[in-house]
């Protein structure tokens, strides 16, 4: 009997553990609350595992859709700064920035930017987070932009995604060594717009992520979209007032604008001196191909032309061509190389392109431009790629002249439109419009000024978002036929962002007026200058431009780089 009662009491016990280990007594019958308090991040393996099986991206991303970072509810665009505190308490530290206050709370790996008392920005650097590096984002989901931030303590590489509901993420990263190294990430930061009294206030703290749409104004704009040429060797009252009053956003130099490599460098110095004003940094550039078309003074050694290149036909060789280039522009204070030419040299009458070009062959030519194309860039300088849509079947010369290829869209992309494409893919930063009819695509306007060609076959068709560039605008294929003014207002009609007004500062300020009153009349609405001035300062970030001065160099390493090229193609 005592027997079989112990039995039952087990049997009762066991029953009850079972009960309380899945029933919480104190509850009453309902759940228990959820702590206030973040849940604790996974660790780096489980994300890495989650990533594998494609749910860990997945799942950040979709959060941040929905104004939200990973392991908490704080919603971005809706939470004020008492949701904050009552969320997390007071902060450890707090700082003042342009747009507002940032609370730190360094214990949740979590930086909160309040704008107008109201959540624009968290930056987390939780384990979750930082246990991904770059290659496993790129391969989830190729950002919308990449830029790029340097100061004295970062250089760092930051993916953009814009998101829904006007949600921008972005992973920010120290910047990769080479194409084999992939950082880990150093945070995140989620922010998004928060408007305040009519205005409309940026909330990411990133230095390197203000476009400066909203602050700059319209004539700083227009400025921006003014590639301008200067007079003499030496800084003039003349240029003082290009950059200080027109804000142009470059300046190009000619062969009578430099003397020696001193005078080339003080020279630039002395531009950048006098733009620290402006919103940006200037782009600063030079037509340097080699060969016969050489800008560089007596000191440095010029590359051989692009033929004697292409008949090497190496792409290593190319590919230190195109370093040798941006090592060039790096020593004179130079940050754009209006190269490389990717014209295919298909009529052998061509007066203006010849010996310029790789070669006959389209794929010799975008194989061979393309690694001249990387070369600079690997040296942190532009490179632009010439003479979309192609000048290498023309039998003019469009410095003179307006020359026309009578080929129409399909013809074209069949030979001289391969290498174009090809760079494009390849991440061409800008192209260079050229001066040339084609009536069988516009018979109304050249390529230069032609939507078709511009927005319907470079933007859309080949999805080039980057930065379109005129060919100079007081050439002879423009002033013989158009006044460069209206010219300038239609290039911008039909999607470019650049005017390059080479020669003639008069012109300059022409176009500048001419532009301003198109704007202010409603021939040209502000949001498509915006479009071209994000495209332009969105480059100018990328390539971390500064108005820092540049030293005297010693030249002679990159001449002996250059003889090292001119005895290969000797």
């Amino acid at each position: 009997m005592t027997k079989r009662i112990t039995v039952i009491i087990c049997i009762v016990l066991i029953t009850l553990g079972t009960v309380l280990f899945f029933v919480d007594p104190f509850s009453n019958g309902k759940n228990k609350q959820v702590s206030d308090q973040p849940t604790k991040p996974p660790s780096s393996s489980e994300d890495k595992e989650g990533l594998e099986n494609g749910t860990s991206l997945e799942s950040i991303f979709a959060l941040a859709e929905q104004g939200k970072v990973l392991n908490n509810d704080i919603v971005v665009g809706k939470a004020t700064i008492d949701d904050v505190k009552a969320y997390w308490g007071e902060p450890n530290d707090t700082s003042e920035t342009d747009v507002g206050l940032f609370l730190n709370y360094p214990s949740h790996d979590i930086d909160v930017g309040i704008t107008d008392n109201v959540v624009s920005d968290i930056r987390s650097s939780q384990d979750a987070l930082t246990s991904l590096d770059l290659d496993m984002i790129q391969s989830y989901k190729q950002p919308d932009h990449t830029r790029y931030y340097q100061d004295e303590d970062h250089d760092q590489i930051i993916l953009v995604y814009e998101l829904k509901n006007d949600y921008e993420l972005k992973w920010v990263l120290p910047k990769p060594i080479d194409e084999a190294d992939h950082p880990d990430v150093d945070h995140v930061s989620l922010s998004k717009t928060v408007e305040a009294d009519g205005q409309q206030n940026e909330g990411n703290q990133d230095d390197s992520d203000d476009t400066g749409d909203s602050t700059m104004t319209l004539d700083e704009k227009i400025g921006q979209m003014i590639f301008s040429g200067v007079n003499g060797t030496e800084m003039t009252d003349e240029t003082k007032r290009i950059i200080e009053e027109y804000h142009v956003g470059g300046i190009i130099l000619f062969a009578d604008n430099i003397q020696s490599v001193n005078q080339t460098v003080n020279f630039l110095n002395d531009i950048k001196s006098v733009n620290t004003n402006n919103p940006y940094p200037l782009l600063l550039g030079v037509d340097e191909e080699g060969g016969r078309v050489t800008r560089m003074p007596d000191e440095m050694k010029s590359l051989p032309t692009s033929l004697a290149i292409g008949e090497l036909n190496d792409p290593d060789v190319s590919f230190q061509v195109g370093t040798i280039l941006g090592k060039q522009m790096n020593a004179l204070g130079f940050n754009l190389d209006f190269a490389p030419v990717l014209d295919i040299n298909s009529n052998p009458d061509n007066p203006v392109i010849g010996d310029r070009s790789f070669g006959e062959n389209a794929g010799k030519v975008t194989e061979l431009g393309i690694q001249t194309m990387k070369g600079l860039q690997n040296e942190s300088v532009i490179a632009v790629m010439k003479h979309f849509p192609g000048h290498g079947d023309t039998g003019e010369d469009s410095h003179l002249e307006l020359p026309q290829v009578n080929k129409d869209y399909e013809a074209l992309s069949a030979l001289e439109l391969i290498p174009f494409k090809a760079a494009i893919s390849d991440g061409a930063d800008v192209s260079l419009i050229a001066h040339m009819s084609l009536p069988k695509i516009d018979d109304t306007y050249p390529a230069s000024m032609s939507k078709e060609i511009i927005t319907g076959i470079l933007r859309e068709d080949y999805d080039f978002n980057g930065v379109v560039v005129t060919d100079d605008l007081t050439m002879g294929a423009i002033t013989d036929h158009y006044g460069v003014a209206d010219a300038a207002v239609q290039t911008v009609k039909a999607g470019g962002d650049l005017l390059l007004v080479a020669h003639d500062p008069d012109l300059i300020i022409s176009v500048f007026d001419r532009l301003k009153a198109a704007i202010e009349a409603g021939e040209i609405s502000e949001d498509r200058i915006d479009e071209s001035v994000e495209r332009i300062t969105r480059l100018k970030e990328k390539y971390n431009l500064s108005d820092a001065k540049t030293p005297v160099p010693d030249v002679h390493p990159i001449n002996e780089e250059v003889e090292a090229i001119l005895e290969k193609v000797s």
